[in-house]
């Protein structure tokens, strides 16, 4: 059943008094009639919008016709692909349940018939001797526990009966740890598939699951649903409820008012409980009389009468937030400045000298490389393309030629070309639908045949047919004058359309005669100019598409221009010297292309079956995290029980006395009486003597090191005699807490782990960050889909970043129409109440850089910028408070890959120049001083005044030459442009591997430990 808004659609009926004559309407998909054109039209309309869902298959975005189509294909490969033993016990099993998710019904359902088979089931089993052979399960018996002489219970068992193929009559008596299915039979997808197909639930909350109608019919089902499953039971259960709750809540409001009433008998007296009501209970009373004392004795107090009273006007409501961010007042700040990658910003604006790149780009063409970028890097798995950094990949564009060949620009264009046609090893089949593309020998036989056509048909006129002589009026003069002209008119537009047909736009065909472009892709012969034949040929038949024709056209016109002779080498000259403006609408067309294709779209396929799975992990981790809290809550309270028993005492704080330092033996009190020479007799001898004795002052220092050590002693052991010991049962109740907070550690280690996972397997659409007040959308493409740096297996990992930047995208049409450019009216009204437009308030608090459409792009690269623009940004709205979340808990991976950005281009650090151009005096101040090897200081100033350090002039070998595809040559062996190896002889390859001393381990697969793809 078709779903609109996850609801099934529910069909019109036929209209009432309709009539064997009325002129009507009929949809032949749905069987629907209608009685008026008006009404068929409306409701096309909804059948044509792309809001439905397959239920079967769960696919998303289509029209209601194509999701019938996709509701029976996959009904008839679930109906094939079941197997027809297990739909009648599967069905009995899911009648009457009550969960509600179907993703806990199938688990429920898949762990319970895992391991259990029914008659008529084909299943593999092994014997005794460790035989594998086919057969059908013809018996089941089920054993239950036994009851063993200590009060044990065995666990029950099922023993089978399976007729062997092979031979007639050869049986085996198995039980089921010796039976398995095929692993493609009984799976989750199939199981759920077949679920979504045959049963059907209310939508209401505690609904059963029922067995449609037909199939319980042929499975003989009951469908009588149980009394207590009911919606009507339910319902009566849910008032019974509500029932007891307010006579709860009653009866305490009852015991209450008994409490606070007086507790004298004549009190006691007037509170009986048939008297009791609402409008004149004690409360009541009570109440209302202290009301109006505290009136009478409040206004004779204050001096204000009722009636000043009630003039006073109510005090303004407060809003309640979030609101819509342009009903906000305003901010009083401005946006951080915005960098434009182009050369024809929107607004005027310095050339940002950080990125030299972005002379040579158009406004046009950022979208276009950022969607392509981002294509590439998020299916990189697909096309086995290495990751690569935003920049590199603008470098390759612009810097790629037949002088300097660069190896991601070939490998890109092979990989993705790959994509579209399979190799002839696998089939040769082509993966995308392409125009059909008519030859001139088939032109001239459907002319040749319309003209026989025409000739056999020569109308023959008859007498009743003649026209009769009429007379000549004015009116049908003119009348004949007017489509004399009109006649000539046509045949002169139809004479420039050939003239322009004729015209010669490029020379594709002259290029394509002896070239078969899609022979030579599944042969894969992309070497001297193969794959820029193979990208002219592909245009040149998407230009028979009037959507892509005139972007085709005008590539072909670049490519293959129609004054020069279309050869190989002219083919590939011209594509090395294109724009790249126009390569980069080249891969756009041709990654827009591989999205039709069956592997990326099992690629996604799988990674929501992935995303899925993580899901339920979650979730058993925060289970068991919330487990965990909760035991470590009642461990802390037996803690808060047992501390007192087994708390330190604390330090006494006794008066010291001299008798208490002679008495402990202060240490300090000891130096001081070896320096007065008291009692240190070697000293006294010094004196007496004049001279002094070898190493005297050695053992004096020895002496009194260890008279301090044996104090410390003493006074160590004291101290521990007076804690009381820590009984046993608090010591292991400290134990269970720290095992329980490192419990709580793992499962939030693992619930971060699983949260990057499911961003890494995000990859059907990009991400968006959010939007601000003004509508303008927010990106940072590391978001979703692919890990933060890119693979980080890859020949550019060291780069640490894969964009680095903050893309600001301008509001569409529609939401620049509907929220900025108003009309007069509702312009005026904003301005009566906020003093400013909305455009002018765009203008103030954006400052000097703004984008204004979709097809304009803005970026932030500094770490200050991301700071200033998150205090910009004002939690009150519904769009910041979004967005603002998003920053804030990327903000850490943003910055850092904002400054690895900048290291590996080698851009001055804004931050430290700015922070020294508008250093504080104090600042200025600073200095060290550094010891000398004199022994002498000398003051160091800790901060440099040089000016800020000039971006460094490219290099001469540039960046993007440092990736290589080292994905391709560990899967492939061999990279996307080359042509694979010969096989080499088992001899050979033993030779060159006893050659080799210390061959390099083997590469690790990206993200294998993380998604099994």
């Amino acid at each position: 059943m078709v779903l609109f808004k996850r609801k099934p659609v529910q069909l019109r009926p036929p209209p009432p008094n309709l009539r064997d004559n009325d002129e009507v309407w009929y949809i032949r998909q749905t069987g629907e009639v209608f009685d008026s054109y008006d009404s068929y039209l409306s409701r096309m309309d909804f059948y044509k919008q792309r809001k439905f869902n397959c239920q079967i298959t769960g696919h998303s975005n289509l029209n209601f016709f194509e999701a019938i189509e996709s509701e029976r294909a996959g009904a008839a490969e679930v109906e094939q692909s079941f197997p027809e033993a297990l739909k009648g016990p599967v069905l009995r099993r899911v009648q009457f349940q009550t969960v509600s998710r179907i993703d806990a019904l199938v688990d429920q359902i898949y762990d319970e018939f895992k391991t259990d088979y029914h008659p008529g089931e084909a299943v593999t089993v092994i014997l005794s001797d460790s035989e594998r052979r086919h057969g059908i399960v013809r018996d089941k018996t089920r054993y239950g526990s036994k009851v063993l002489p200590d009060g044990t219970l065995t666990p029950p068992y099922t023993r089978y009966i399976v007729g062997l193929d092979g031979r007639r009559g050869d049986e085996a008596l198995l039980e089921e740890s010796n039976i398995y299915r095929d692993r493609k039979v009984f799976t989750k997808s199939v199981l759920r598939s077949f679920i979504k197909k045959t049963v059907a639930r209310e939508a209401w909350n505690g609904a059963p699951w029922l067995v449609k109608s037909d199939v319980a019919e042929q499975y003989h089902i009951d469908t009588r649903v149980p009394s207590n499953l009911l919606y009507d039971t339910k319902l009566m259960e849910r008032k019974q409820i509500q029932a007891q709750k307010r006579q709860s809540l009653l009866h305490n409001d009852l015991n209450s008012l008994l409490n606070s009433g007086s507790s004298s008998p004549e009190a006691a007296d007037c509170l009986r409980l048939p008297d009791l009501k609402p409008t004149k209970s004690h409360k009541a009373q009570h109440v209302q009389s202290a009301q109006q004392y505290h009136q009478q004795h409040g206004h004779e107090k204050n001096g204000h009468s009722t009636a000043q009273a009630a003039a006073q006007p109510p005090p303004p409501q407060q809003p309640k937030y979030p609101i819509e961010d342009l009903q906000l007042e305003l901010s009083g700040t401005t946006r951080p400045a915005l960098h434009f990658y182009c050369n024809d910003p929107p607004v005027a604006v310095k050339q940002n000298a950080q990125v030299q790149l972005s002379r040579h780009i158009q406004m046009k063409s950022v979208g276009q490389l950022l969607e392509t970028w981002d294509t590439l890097n998020v299916y990189c798995e697909i096309f086995k393309l290495d990751s690569f950094t935003f920049d590199d990949f603008v470098e390759t564009l612009l810097s790629a030629s037949d002088v300097q060949p660069v190896q991601l620009f070939d490998e890109i264009h092979c990989a993705v070309l790959k994509s579209l046609v399979q190799s002839e090893a696998n089939g040769g089949a082509v993966q995308v639908q392409l125009p059909d593309v008519e030859s001139e020998d088939d032109e001239d036989d459907e002319d040749d045949d319309e003209q026989e056509e025409e000739k056999d048909e020569e109308p023959v006129p008859e007498a009743e047919s003649l026209p009769r002589a009429t007379r000549a009026t004015r009116s049908s003069l003119a009348k004949v004058e007017a489509e004399r002209l009109a006649a000539e008119a046509a045949a002169a537009e139809k004479a420039r359309e050939m003239e322009e047909e004729a015209v010669v736009i490029h020379r594709a065909e002259e290029a394509l005669e002896d070239f078969d472009w899609i022979d030579q892709l599944r042969k894969r012969n992309f070497k001297n100019g193969g794959w820029q034949l193979m990208i002219v040929g592909l245009l040149y038949q998407l230009s028979k598409d009037q959507r892509r024709q005139k972007l085709c056209e005008e590539l072909l016109a670049r490519i293959v221009p129609p004054d020069v002779e279309a050869t190989r080498e002219t083919v590939l000259q011209h594509y090395a010297a294109l724009d790249i403006s126009y390569r980069v609408n080249v891969l756009q067309i041709i990654c827009m292309l591989t999205m039709q294709t069956k592997a990326v779209r099992g690629y996604m396929d799988d990674c929501n079956e992935q995303m899925t799975k993580y899901r339920k992990e979650k979730i058993e981790w925060q289970r068991s995290k919330k487990q965990y809290v909760e035991d470590l809550k009642a461990l802390n309270e037996q803690r808060k029980i047992l501390l007192p028993e087994n708390m330190p005492p604390s330090p006494s704080q006794e008066p010291i006395t001299p008798e208490s330092n002679a008495k402990t033996g202060d240490p300090e009190d000891f130096s001081l009486a070896g320096e007065d020479g008291t009692e240190d007799d070697d000293a006294r001898t010094v004196n007496a003597r004049g001279r002094s004795l070898r190493r005297a002052d050695d053992r004096a220092a020895k002496r009194k090191r260890k008279t301090e050590e044996e104090l410390e002693r003493k006074i160590e052991a004291e101290a521990a005699a007076k804690v009381p010991k820590q009984s046993k049962q608090f010591i292991k109740l400290m134990r269970d807490i720290e095992k329980k907070q490192d419990e709580i550690r793992e499962c939030e280690e693992e619930i971060a782990t699983l949260d990057n996972d499911l961003r890494e397997a995000d990859c059907p659409r990009t991400r968006v960050l959010g939007k601000d007040r003004f509508w303008n959308r927010y990106y940072w493409f590391e978001r979703n889909g692919m890990p933060y740096g890119g693979l980080p297996t890859s020949s550019t990992a060291e780069a640490g970043y894969a964009n680095g930047c903050i893309w600001v995208q301008g509001p569409d049409q529609l939401e620049r129409e509907g929220y900025i450019d108003l009309a007069a009216e509702h312009q005026s009204e904003y301005k009566a109440k906020f003093h400013i437009t909305v455009p002018e308030r765009k203008k103030l608090e954006e400052g000097q850089t703004s984008v204004y459409d979709a097809t304009q792009w803005g970026y932030f690269s500094e770490p200050n910028e991301l700071d200033e623009l998150i205090t910009w940004l004002d939690p009150r709205g519904f769009n910041e408070m979004k967005l603002r979340k998003e920053l804030v808990s990327f903000r850490s991976k943003i910055v850092t890959h904002m400054k690895n950005r900048k290291k590996y281009l080698l851009l001055p650090d804004t931050d430290e120049t700015n922070g020294d151009a508008n250093g504080t005096e104090k600042d200025k101040a600073e200095a060290a001083v550094e010891p000398l090897a004199n022994g002498t200081g000398k003051r160091k100033s800790t901060r440099t005044r040089a000016a800020p350090a000039m971006p460094e002039p490219l290099p001469t070998v540039l960046r993007c030459t440092q990736w290589t595809n080292s994905m391709a040559l560990e899967d492939l062996g061999h990279l996307h442009s080359e042509q694979p190896p010969p096989a080499r002889s088992r001899k050979q390859s033993q030779r060159k591997e006893a050659t080799v001393d210390d061959p390099e381990p083997p590469r690790k697969k990206p993200r294998a430990a993380k998604r099994q793809r």
